[in-house]
């Protein structure tokens, strides 16, 4: 008989201000460069989920699994002090939400 390990999925959901974007080209070049910069240094899935109608708003979600919850929260975490450390606008808010899917 198999034992499924537990499988715990973090989502952070992150809105943001780009001051400095005059049109919907200028944010989807900063927008592209964050998510780019997310995937590359962290095993995470990130999509824009609001906001692609306005060019100076954005919201990311940012999404990791793993075996152990606070390594799924970890990996979130990790992310969000990327978006701060390097995002050239502002955060307006976060939100971090656990799940064990089995």
């Amino acid at each position: 008989m198999d034992v499924e390990s537990p499988l715990f999925v973090a989502l952070a959901e992150v809105e943001l201000h780009l001051p400095g974007a005059r049109s919907l080209k200028d944010k989807r070049q900063d927008i592209r460069s964050l998510v780019e910069r997310l995937r590359h240094r962290l095993a995470v899935l990130v999509v824009e989920s609001d906001h692609q109608d306005l060019h100076q708003r954005a919201a990311l979600a940012v999404s990791a699994l793993a075996t152990d919850a606070e390594a799924a929260r970890g990996t979130v975490a990790r992310a969000l002090d990327v978006v701060h450390e390097t995002f050239g606008g502002v955060v307006l808010d976060e939100r971090v939400k656990l799940v064990q899917v089995r």
